[in-house]
């Protein structure tokens, strides 16, 4: 009997679950909901917990081992996995949003969650997040604080700015929000005194918020300058609108650049189109907006910048001084072929909002080639 024909290229072999009990939990504030399937003997095991993970240790340590651990990531964060890994045991945190479903399933309970889980598991069929170190989770933390402040002072100037608004005072003093526009905005005065007492309120918060925004700043400064991300954040400041701000978050937001690659970060940030295609049709539409919507913004921010003429000017030198020189002709080239995208881009007609989403795209490809070189 002749062997059995080897793979053909480019065929891999489908990934095997090796352990013999696997269990899904399904986590909450105050409880979770275990249950484990016995490979050997088909055994299905239901607990609840307490959400302590010395608890939901010692329960697994208890099962026929091995043992391999899954539950989704929510908000409880990662320290159950994390303690999980620390005793042994493979854990994976599934991504919520690429679980298999069944369309049909109308009942839904914790149990129910919790045994779905472990049979993905068993099938190798969980697309597992990564799980952050505790200094990256404190350096992420940081970054989406920054985030929620940005948020918070464009609303609060957004209540100040229409409040005057609606009373008939204008600015035409040139941008808004400059020294200038500031005092123009202390020498409102309302004959009301409950608008006026609004308008103040509204005024400080705006002070309030740009003070929060200035203690982060700071902090996210010292933190990008001497870190195990000040690598990365440097190689990604040579690119043209990738200020220290914006490379320090790329740099947190996408962790382990290399389980990437130029072709798949586009759509790992959301910055591909839709597509719904069957038999001899294709239909694409808008950019799917899937995965890291912190980093996709971003990027879309950082795209706007190539538009002008390409000009090495005093601040990107100075980038540009602080890392190698290999990186340095990567980030120029980078840069001039992004420049000469939104020339072809304008010449061929296309809307700005549409140009923008492209380069963004094709940004997104250089940052990642710039983070993955050695230094």
């Amino acid at each position: 009997m002749s062997p059995c024909p080897a793979y053909p290229t480019g065929v891999e072999e489908a990934p095997v679950f090796i352990e013999r009990t696997s269990v899904g939990l399904d986590v909450h504030a105050r409880s979770i909901v275990a249950a484990a399937i016995d490979g050997v003997t088909g055994e299905v095991v239901q607990e609840r917990l307490v959400p302590d993970p010395q608890v939901v240790i010692g329960w697994l340590l208890r099962l026929p081992g091995p043992v391999a651990v899954t539950y989704e990531a929510g908000p409880t964060g990662f320290g159950l996995a994390r303690a999980i890994t620390a005793a042994g045991l493979r854990c994976q945190v599934a991504a919520p949003s690429k679980l298999l479903r069944p369309a049909r399933d109308r009942v839904k309970t914790d149990a129910r969650d919790a045994v779905m889980l472990a049979r993905l598991l068993r099938l190798d069929e969980i697309v597992a997040v990564r799980v952050p170190t505790i200094t990256q989770e404190a350096a992420r933390d940081l970054v989406r604080a920054r985030e929620d402040v940005r948020g918070d002072l464009m609303r609060a100037r957004h209540r100040v700015s229409k409040l005057a608004l609606r009373h008939g005072h204008v600015y035409y003093g040139g941008k808004a929000w400059t020294l200038a526009h500031d005092a123009w905005l202390r020498r409102i005065r309302f004959e009301q005194p409950g608008t006026a007492a609004a308008f103040e309120a509204d005024y400080e918060q705006v002070q309030l918020t740009l003070a929060r925004r200035d203690r982060l700043d700071t902090a996210i400064t010292m933190m990008a300058a001497d870190s195990e991300f000040t690598p990365v954040t440097r190689r990604l400041c040579c690119l043209r609108g990738i200020s220290t701000l914006t490379g320090f978050a790329l740099a947190v937001e996408i962790g382990d650049w290399h389980r990437l690659s130029g072709a798949t970060i586009g759509s790992y940030l959301g910055l591909v189109p839709t597509e719904r295609s069957s038999g001899e049709k294709r239909s694409q539409g808008g950019i799917t907006k899937t995965g890291n919507t912190h980093a996709r913004r971003l990027l879309t921010e950082a795209a706007w910048h190539h538009k002008p003429a390409y000009r090495r000017g005093k601040t990107i030198l100075e980038r540009w001084s602080a890392a190698p020189a290999p990186v340095v002709a990567r980030a120029d080239a980078g840069n001039r072929r992004l420049h000469a995208r939104w020339v072809t881009l304008d010449a061929r007609k296309k809307k700005h909002t549409v140009a923008c989403t492209a380069i963004a795209r094709e940004l997104a490809g250089w940052c990642w080639s710039l983070a993955v070189m050695d230094d």
